[in-house]
């Protein structure tokens, strides 16, 4: 298999790297501006001249192609809107478009912002979509620009992403801000209005490679079975830590002043993928399981 990573110095990139390496994949990627520690083919490739991918897939010759590239800072799409709607919509109808004229496979990362978070149960892949943020609103244009320029991508979103970022070896995201909170002795403020299925990067590139070794297509839901608000995710690390959860306290979404508007419920069904795979999904304490030595 040969496997082409956009975005390969993305924390969920490099971990779709390291999995196609560890299956014995021909993996190949590119990168932004820093060039990841990766001992494979890389071309530096800036996704707003998404015109000029068709040399990439001409250089590198892909069976597949993983999107993992984005503008993912939601503030900063609200306060640059055409910046992300080129990043996050257009850019992907037109690596799909070149992948569809090269007959490539193309996979692409979507996010659980789609929705507006008035439910209260989670969201399934057929759930009305309804953004209530520039960041929502842009990547929903990407994901349905892709299948509607070819209809067998494969489509995952993705919440709330954390993990073991594969180039650097270091763990990165939600559970390094409050290791480090707790090791300060710092208050440790976290919502309990807010829900999220939290995804594991390492977790979901497992997932995405075995979705495309079945020839999956569509949309899918690649995030842990727990739906839990921060409050119980950081009570789940300080349990793990140092049974610090005395410095944990209750805080409100509406605490924090921030440019975008974000879901209050935002958790995504997984039986699609479960029935898909014919596995469960992993809780949220079983992925954080798995990087409890580098929590310490």
């Amino acid at each position: 298999m040969q496997l082409l990573v956009v975005g390969s110095n993305g924390l969920l990139g490099s971990n779709v790297v390291r999995e196609g390496q560890q299956r014995g994949w021909n993996v190949r990627g590119t990168y932004h501006s820093t060039r990841p520690a990766f001992d494979i083919p890389l071309t530096q490739f800036d996704l707003r001249e998404y015109d000029s991918f068709d040399d990439i897939l001409t250089e590198h010759d892909p069976d597949v192609v993983v999107n993992c590239a984005a503008m993912t800072d939601v503030d900063g799409c609200e306060i640059n809107p055409e910046q992300a709607h080129i990043l996050n919509g257009d850019a992907p109808c037109g690596l799909a478009a070149h992948c569809n004229a090269h007959g490539v496979e193309i996979v692409h990362i979507s996010t659980d912002y789609v929705f507006d978070g008035t439910r209260s149960e989670p969201y399934s892949e057929l759930a009305e979509t309804n953004p209530v943020q520039v960041y929502g609103e842009s990547k929903l244009a990407g994901e349905q620009a892709v299948t509607e320029e070819t209809t067998d991508a494969l489509v995952a979103r993705l919440s709330f992403v954390w993990g073991i970022h594969r180039s650097s070896g270091n763990l990165t995201g939600f559970p390094v801000w409050v290791r480090e909170r707790l090791r300060s002795g710092e208050d440790i403020p976290l919502f309990t209005d807010q829900w999220v299925t939290p995804t594991r990067a390492g977790q979901a590139a497992e997932t995405l490679l075995d979705l495309i070794e079945e020839d999956a297509t569509g949309l899918f839901h690649i995030v842990c079975s727990s739906c839990v608000t921060p409050y119980k995710f950081g009570e789940v690390i300080a349990n793990l830590v140092s049974n610090s959860e005395e410095l944990i306290s209750e805080g409100s979404i509406d605490d924090v002043e921030r440019t975008a508007t974000r879901p209050t419920y935002s958790c995504l069904d997984v039986g699609n993928v479960e029935s898909e795979l014919d596995r469960p999904q992993p809780t949220l304490r079983e992925n954080i399981e798995t990087v409890r030595d580098l929590l310490h």
